[in-house]
């Protein structure tokens, strides 16, 4: 099995482009959508007692937690230590699944994975990527989200020019869905030869 880790910058179509391997039937862990179950369950309790005020109903409060890590990088390096142990197992396990079921390609989807130094964990890597200008009205399009907040999530990311030239595979979603699909289509092809 291919151990596909699909990364990107923020607004730059990862999510879109994760379903589309959905779609096709390839497994998706979503590094995302993992933290945000154990916010809401496990790992309430570890962040409540590291960042008091946090939780709500036995819940994380992410825009609570956000206010409290964001440019505070000991207070990030503190919740990264709480999440990103419970992030992997769930990940081990999804990996286990999709081996058991037979899956030539799984997805990985992990927003920081250069960042996280987690491309030494996955077969290739797919960066997807946007022009500059399309990156920002997508991200600015987003409920809550400012130029401040937007800039603040630029600053701990790796730029995107550097991610494209490490990467193994590059889908420009700038480029429209139907693009992006028949980029996906002919990647999958590849990786299945």
């Amino acid at each position: 099995m291919i151990v596909l880790g699909l990364t990107g910058s923020i607004g730059m179509g990862k999510s879109t482009t994760a379903e589309m391997f959905r779609a096709r039937g390839v497994p998706v862990f979503d590094a995302d959508a993992t933290v945000h179950a154990l916010y809401a369950g496990p790992l309430a309790a570890p962040v409540e007692a590291a960042f008091p005020g946090t939780t709500v109903n036995g819940a994380v409060d992410r825009a609570a937690l956000g206010r409290r890590v964001l440019g505070d990088a000991e207070a990030l390096r503190r919740l990264e230590a709480i999440v990103h142990p419970a992030v992997r197992a769930a990940e081990r396990a999804f990996l286990e699944d999709a081996r058991t079921a037979g899956a030539t390609v799984a997805v990985l989807d992990i927003p920081l994975l250069y960042e996280t130094g987690r491309e030494a964990d996955v077969d290739r890597v797919l960066v997807v990527g946007a022009a500059p200008e399309i990156q920002r009205a997508r991200v600015l399009a987003r409920p809550g989200m400012t130029a401040e907040k937007f800039e603040a999530i630029l600053a701990r990311q790796l730029p995107d020019a550097e991610k494209r030239r490490r990467a193994d595979h590059v889908i420009d979603t700038g480029a429209g869905i139907a693009a992006a699909e028949t980029a996906v289509d002919a990647l999958l092809a590849e990786l299945r030869r």
